[in-house]
This record gives C-alpha cells, structure tokens and sequence, in this order.
C-alpha cells in the first residue's frame, strides 16, 4: 500500500517550485508542453499558520513571476451567484457606487496584475479552499475541476495553487469527494522545527524567540482544547511576536505578558516565554556582545560563559548570532544593490562610446529603468521588502552619482563615476572583512569558554549554515569561514 507522502514547508517549496516551471515549459510552437486543462491545480493542507502563504510568496519572487492571492472564505452565497455587494467609496472628494465581492473579482485582479506588471504569467493562490461557505462548495468544485470562477477562466500560463485546513483545526472544513481529488497534485504538510530555525536566522527573528524555542522545542507548534477554547500556538505567532518585540524594544515600550499573549494564547506556554525573554535581557545587559565579536571578551568574560547553566549559554549564542546575522545580511543587501549599480554602469558605456550622450542623460535613463522595475514588481506583488531596499538602495547611488556635473567630456565623466564606484567596492569589501572577522572572533570565544566539540558549538555551526545555504543571506566566505573552522578543528556537523 502506498502511503500519503508527508512534507515540511522547504520539501513542498521545492516541489511547487519543480510543479511551477513544469507547468509553464513550453515547446518550440510557444504552446505549453502540458496543456492547461491538464495542469492540476495545487492543493496543499497543513495546519494553520505554518508558513503555507509565505512560501508562495516566495516562490513568485524566486521565479520573478506575478501573484495574485486570496481567499474563498470571506464570499457568500451572493458573490458565487454574481450578485455584487454594493459599496460607497470616496474618490477625490467625489462619493461613487462600486460592486464589491463577486466571485469573478479574483479573476478580474488577475488581468489587471497582468496590466500593471506587464507579466502574462504567474500564481493564483487562494487560500482556505476547503473551508468556503457551504453555498459556495459547488462554485469550489466547479474552480478546481475547470479552472472558472463564475463565468471567467484563470488565464493561461498562470498556475492555479489553493490551500486549506485539516479538520482537526477547523470545523468549517469540507471534505472534496473523489472527482474534485482527482484532478489535484495533493502536498500535505507538516510543522518541522529545524526548517523553521533555518528561516528564522535568515530572516533575522528575534534572538529570544530562536533561543526560547531551542531549548524548549515542544512548544514550537501546539493546539490544545480547553475549556474556555481552543489554546494554540503557531509559527506565524513566533514571527509575529518577534516583530512586535523588536519594535517594542526600539520605541522603549515595556514588554510584558500582556503583549506576549497577543501572540501565543497559551497562557504556559507565554509565561515560559516571559521567564525566557527575562533571562535574554539579563544576558544582554551582562555580557558584552560587542567585545565578545570584536576580539576583546576578557578572561573573566569567560570564566563567566563557563558557569552559565544551559538557558543562558543559547541565549549567550542568540545575541551573538543576533548581531552576526544582522551583519550578513546588510552585506548580503549591500552586494544586491551594487550589482544592480554595475550592471548599470556598464550599460551606460555603449551610449558613451557610439552617441556621446552625456553622462547625466545617460544616469537618469538607467535610474528610470530601475524605478519601472521596481514598480513593475511591485504590481506583481513579487517583490519582498529586502528587495525593495535593495532597488532603493541603488536608485540612491545612481542618484548621487548624477550630482556630478558634466564636462561636456562623457569618457571622463564616466571614469569618474567608475572611480566613485569602485571605492564603493572597496568599502562594501573592507565591511565584509570586518564581519568576517567577527565571526573568527565568535568562533574563538565560543571554543575558549566552552570546547569545540560542546553542543553548544554544533548549535552555532548549524545557524550558520542557515545563512550559507541561502544566497540572499550571506556571502560564500561566511560557507568557507565555517569550512575552514570545522577542518582545522576536525569537526563534523
């Protein structure tokens, strides 16, 4: 008997990803290999929030395709049937009549990604498939049997993906019978720990969550009924009570359980927490983080790390990832936005050197084309705040170089530029040199207070890994930094 294949998040990220370009290869006439009535809509369930609309968004911004997400639990009978809820809206100081929730809007906001982004292909996602109106469950089946809502088609070349719920985490969930099955390519989807913590590093999570849940991995994920209601925690909650901290924290607003509880309603799991993120300032205000990266810890710092008891080495390890993390992906975010700067730059050369445009004319072209990018991204809902940092960031550059003014000479004026650029490298380089050495000095102190060959030190070689395994994250130095280390100390992790 063959069993249910069971995935994590990262496994059904590749998977879709794999379904995705397979879905949209074409043959040498330009028409899809497999055709569209053929392309089973994707149907991934798993507990709520365990990343599940996240890596969609991912994945549309890896591919560079368009997006267009929404979910089937918010319409009712009226919108399946077509008829509208009419809305007043104010334009301008003009009050109009706009119809709002038909079915076929979803398809509608399609075309018009499709308008704004110039992108004719991409991700339709709709969320709680399973968990629509009852009303609506013969407009769900009709969807995902033949790709329609209401009387309009999903247009061709975008991949249809839905998700929803198991009926242990909803009782609005609805079973689909054997025909609607069938025409799905069914992803089930587990909650999984140490895929999580990878993400986490990269994404920069705060440091008491990732340490709170090391040591306390049980509570990574729990839902547990009660009498006064369902008692649940998510890895969504974690990320959020990270924002929320880490804001917190900057605005010098007072954390307590109040804030805690918003995001994790069970009421143990928070206290613990409370006790946790407790122990994580403590450790903040004793040890001196900075001095540990910057070579200088001291041995009575040592000593010090050699008596904490087993909470306080992870959150010792937390803030020293902290800062180090924070240091990869600024480098990271830097390297981005000054290829963007060089591609540009090289671009301007043929306009120098066939039609002596002037430099300034020539900045501003290629400043404009990185804005419609950007902005054509945008629209396609494909872009994640990092790189829209990353767009700005060169943007800003190019801009500085325009304050530049032209000497009627644009090879001169070019080489000017170029020179302004390369010391850009040159400090971008002598910023890497310096985290990398914080991180040969984190290596250090971690081997002196408590051995190479502690858990303590598997820990930290593993998050590191976390940033070397993502190209967006850190540099290849920081995989050869760790390479170099567990050689030479003849570990194996």
């Amino acid at each position: 008997m063959v069993r249910r294949q069971i995935m994590n998040i990262r496994e059904a990220k590749g998977e879709i990803i794999r379904t995705v370009e397979m879905y949209l290869d074409k043959n040498e006439f330009g028409e899809y290999t497999i055709p569209v009535s053929r392309q089973r809509p994707i149907f991934m369930t798993g507990a709520p929030g365990i990343g599940k609309t996240a890596v969609i968004q991912q994945i549309a911004s890896e591919l560079d395709l368009a997006l267009v997400s929404g979910s089937m639990r918010h319409h009712t009978r009226q919108s399946a049937q077509g008829r509208p809820v009419i809305k007043a809206r104010d334009h301008d100081g003009t009050q109009i009549c706009v119809s709002e929730y038909t079915i076929s809007e979803i398809i509608a906001a399609v075309y018009r990604v499709m308008e704004d982004s110039g992108k004719k292909e991409g991700i339709l996602f709709l969320d709680e498939i399973n968990c629509a109106p009852e009303a609506l469950e013969p407009a769900v089946r009709q969807f995902l049997r033949y790709k329609t809502l209401g009387n309009r088609q999903v247009p061709e070349g975008w991949v249809v993906v839905t998700a929803g719920s198991r009926p242990e985490y909803s009782r609005s969930v609805k079973e689909f019978d054997m025909a609607v099955m069938d025409r799905l390519k069914r992803m089930d989807i587990t909650e999984d720990i140490s895929i999580w913590k990878q993400y986490a590093f990269q994404q920069g999570i705060h440091a008491a969550v990732i340490m709170f849940l090391e040591t306390h991995p049980q509570w990574f994920y729990s839902v547990r009924s009660m009498e006064e209601g369902m008692r649940y925690v998510t890895a969504r909650g974690w990320e959020d009570l990270s924002t929320a901290t880490r804001l917190y924290e900057e605005k010098g607003f007072e954390i307590t359980g109040r804030l805690t509880g918003q995001y994790i309603t069970d009421e143990e799991i928070a206290e613990e927490f409370g006790i946790s993120y407790g122990l994580y300032r403590k450790c903040k205000a004793d040890y001196r983080i900075a001095d540990i990266l910057s070579g200088k810890a001291g041995q009575e710092l040592i000593e010090k790390s050699q008596r904490a008891e087993r909470d306080e080495r992870y959150s010792i390890l937390g803030l020293i990832l902290e800062m180090l993390g924070e240091g990869f992906r600024k480098s990271a975010s830097r390297e981005s936005s000054l290829q963007m700067v060089e591609r540009a730059l090289g671009s301007m050369k043929k306009g120098v050197k066939e039609d002596r445009l002037p430099v300034s004319l020539l900045l501003q072209e290629q400043t404009d084309r990185l804005r419609e990018r950007l902005r054509e991204r945008a629209a396609a809902n494909s872009i994640t705040a990092r790189e829209r940092e990353e767009y700005l960031a060169a943007i800003r550059t190019l801009a500085e170089y325009k304050k530049n003014p032209d000497t009627g000479a644009p090879h001169k004026d070019l080489d000017k530029i170029k020179k302004q650029f390369g010391r850009e490298v040159r400090q971008h380089e002598k910023q890497n040199a310096q985290v990398k050495s914080m991180l040969e000095a984190a290596l250090s102190f971690l081997e002196e207070a408590w051995g190479k060959n502690q858990q303590e030190m598997a820990f930290f070689l593993t998050a590191l890994t976390s940033f070397a395994d993502n190209p967006a994250s850190a540099s290849q130095w920081v995989r050869e930094a760790c390479f170099q280390y567990e050689q030479e100390q003849g570990l194996e992790v």
